[in-house]
């Protein structure tokens, strides 16, 4: 594996916190992403909403800099969803926002130059899915009531596919990598991967395959990805239990719906994204925190409100979360452990007693409240270490950081 590779999944391990951008001709009818599906809306009625698509608000700036605030450190944005509509300029189709739209922008490669103003990783998301193009064929679990013809040609789309990602990988100057959706729709087709993934090794050597096709990683990916769910937890029904030994990333909603849902409110409290972010991380993990921004470009402000307070608190604690691996006591009901060099930090998210039971440890430890400095008075025996915490404040984790 080429030294550029190996040094971008270990540059991703380490950055822990990313936002995932849902947009598209579905944020218009403010029912969520699937709206095509769902509803269902046929092709030339969708191709006519999209013709409606006008986001004169959007901003790359105000979304990179919103990004950098909360202390993210990479944007997964779809560049193409199901519906098929391609989010950038694209020779491919004219199925796309600078073609098909009166808007004439291409929004990732603005969102692209402002990512490397501001130090900002950009993966694209791209759907292998497609509930438009008549080469989706034969149709799999999805996209069966959108009036195309019952023909296609399956090999013809796989290379419409590829030549979208040659140009995402062409045009955007480096990326950090392809987020891959919708190849559960068709678990058993012949998707060409060794050749698609060759492409994209081949086109940029470091860009990382992140495939959420909620099966153990496969030969030539780089990150497995958990959609609304910890590393093997699967309560949402659909991910695979087994965890590979790649780099690892979770995926969540900030409330219930991926893209745009205009009534939608049911946002999670800080608290609980505060502890998403720390499990995942004493798991390994990243964790892509979604958005979906509204058709006008704008970010919904209760989510931009927790946003801002993640980084506030990623400010004072992040460096018990940044560059950290999974720490060496596994999960508890009461919280985490994350590691950094010779640091173990114990996050305490659910514990109210006045002392703390933890695992042998080898060795003599040291500890102290994180990042005060304060002392913590350890015991330790034969059958393991012992913390008296102080008080609980009204804090969402409580650090103890370990040393020897």
């Amino acid at each position: 594996m080429p030294a550029e590779r190996l040094a971008a999944r270990d540059w991703y391990s380490g950055a822990k916190f990313g936002m995932f951008i849902h947009w598209g001709v579905y944020s218009l009818l403010g029912q969520g992403e699937w709206v095509m599906q769902n509803r269902p809306i046929a092709v030339p009625d969708y191709e006519w909403l999209a013709s409606t698509f006008n986001p004169t608000k959007f901003d790359a700036h105000a979304w990179v800099t919103l990004a950098k605030a909360a202390g993210m450190k990479y944007i997964t944005i779809t560049s193409r969803h199901h519906d098929g509509f391609s989010m950038f300029a694209t020779r491919a189709t004219r199925y796309n926002i600078v073609n098909w739209t009166p808007f004439q922008r291409d929004p990732l490669k603005e969102l692209a130059e402002e990512c490397r103003r501001q130090g900002i990783k950009l993966f694209f998301y791209y759907s292998q899915l497609d509930w438009h193009h008549p080469d989706y064929w034969p149709r799999g679990s999805t996209g069966h009531r959108t009036g195309r013809p019952e023909s296609g040609d399956w090999s013809h789309y796989l290379d419409f596919l590829d030549a979208q990602l040659t140009e995402l990988l062409t045009n955007y100057g480096a990326v950090g990598g392809i987020w891959f959706d919708g190849m559960w729709d068709k678990p058993d087709a012949d998707w060409r991967l060794p050749q698609t993934y060759a492409l994209i090794h081949r086109l940029q050597p470091a860009a990382l395959i992140v495939p959420n096709h909620h099966k153990a990683p496969l030969p030539g990916e780089d990150v497995q990805t958990f959609e609304q769910d910890l590393p093997g937890a699967n309560t949402a029904g659909f991910n695979t239990q087994t965890i590979g030994g790649l780099p690892l990333e979770m995926s969540l909603t900030m409330n219930d719906s991926w893209g745009f849902n205009l009534t939608d409110h049911n946002y999670k409290s800080v608290r609980d994204l505060i502890h998403y972010l720390v499990k995942a991380a004493g798991q390994g993990a990243n964790l892509l925190l979604n958005i979906g921004p509204r058709p006008d470009g704008t970010v919904p402000p209760e989510a931009e409100e927790r946003l801002r307070a993640l980084g506030t608190w990623m400010a004072t604690y992040g460096g018990s979360i940044y560059g950290t691996r999974a720490g060496p006591i596994a999960p508890r009901s009461w919280g985490v452990t994350t590691q950094r060099g010779d640091t173990v930090f114990v996050h305490v998210l659910d514990w109210s007693d006045p002392v703390l039971a933890l695992p042998v440890l080898p060795g003599r430890w040291k500890a102290r409240l994180w990042p005060s400095g304060a002392r913590v008075l350890v015991a330790q025996s034969n059958a393991g270490i012992s913390l008296t915490l102080p008080e609980r404040p009204e804090d969402f984790d409580r650090i103890v950081a370990l040393t020897h």
